[in-house]
């Protein structure tokens, strides 16, 4: 298992099931993404990781951690943007027209 969250790759972990007969030579890989509740709550990705697991299919996997706090449950979801997730808006700014601060004057 290698972690790559700092890389922003859309995913935190890459992990590789190796071949029984061939060194060097993955059977399986899978592209990880973490995600933790105190609680059983709902879980948002960014736009990077939903994009990511979208283009990764079947090789995308969402491990959610409910229950942190207390006991931990670990959940997989293999290719979770199979799923209808319900896009979010965040402000990311404010504007104001030049003339309102003008007027005010």
């Amino acid at each position: 298992v290698e972690s790559v969250e700092s890389d922003t790759r859309g995913f935190d972990l890459i992990s590789r099931r190796p071949s029984p007969d061939l060194a060097r030579q993955s059977v399986e890989t899978r592209f990880i993404e973490v995600k933790g509740r105190a609680a059983v709550g709902e879980i948002a990705l960014t736009a990077n990781e939903y994009k990511t697991a979208q283009r990764l299919g079947e090789d995308y996997w969402l491990y959610v951690v409910f229950n942190c706090a207390s006991q931990p449950e670990v959940t997989t979801i293999q290719n979770p943007s199979r799923f209808e997730w319900e896009p979010l808006s965040k402000i990311d700014c404010y504007r104001i027209a030049a003339e309102t601060i003008l007027n005010d004057q």
